[in-house]
């Protein structure tokens, strides 16, 4: 049922307006909760991979995660908004921005900004993930538009674990990245790719599920010449 046909049911004289715009707004909270639970964790690599063979990187909705190991990440509605990232055990670079939005004070004239944008160059952290583990970022959080502009400058921190120890600083990218991950190859699955016999079809699924963009493209390239 649509919001506009919910409404035509509570439409009546005797209901207030006031409390008709507070269960709208009760109601589109509720819709946008059901959306962030849905972003609750994104999948950072290609393939499939089994629940406990990953790990956990959690972002405060400071941190703009923009690449995982190369892959691009998907840009959301709000900018404020926390989200979980799902990583493969072993290495992972993650690439990101500091941004935080603060609200201007004095009058604001037609067309212009009403809020403050304090935001860093883009940074990169490399580290070794454990499948099972969460991970987290660590910064200092400014108090005021003043702290966030000075913190501009000198942005640091470091992903920690959940134990609170540190596993790598922050740093200033470079604008290299690795190639998208990808799922590994389970061990029943290497040991039948090459062999005579058995499953053909899901032996030539797995390989076209870990190969490359670009394996992928020279494959059909050959099969169809």
């Amino acid at each position: 049922m649509s919001i506009y046909h919910v409404l035509q049911v509570f439409k009546v004289r005797a209901f207030p307006v006031m409390v008709l715009r507070l269960f709208v707004f009760a109601l589109a909270a509720a819709m946008l909760a059901g959306c962030a639970s849905s972003l609750a964790r994104i999948q950072t690599w290609e393939g499939e991979v089994a629940e406990g063979d990953r790990a956990l990187l959690k972002a405060p909705g400071e941190i703009q995660v923009v690449r995982v190991n190369g892959l691009s990440m998907s840009n959301f509605l709000m900018d404020d908004l926390a989200l979980n990232y799902d990583l493969l055990p072993g290495e992972n670079q993650i690439v990101f921005n500091y941004k935080t939005i603060w609200a201007k004070t004095g009058v604001v004239r037609d067309g212009e900004s009403k809020v403050h944008v304090v935001e860093t160059e883009p940074h990169a952290v490399s580290f070794v993930a454990q499948a099972g583990e969460t991970y987290t970022f660590e910064f200092d959080k400014p108090e005021s538009r003043r702290e966030a502009e000075a913190l501009q400058e000198r942005f640091s921190g470091a992903i920690v674990d959940g134990a609170g120890v540190e596993v790598a600083s922050f740093e200033l990218w470079n604008g290299k990245t690795p190639g998208p991950a990808r799922a590994p190859v389970s061990g029943d699955q290497r040991g039948t790719i090459g062999t005579t016999g058995g499953d053909t079809l899901g032996q030539l699924k797995a390989l076209w599920q870990n190969a490359s963009e670009e394996e992928k493209r020279t494959f059909l390239r050959w099969a169809f010449e």
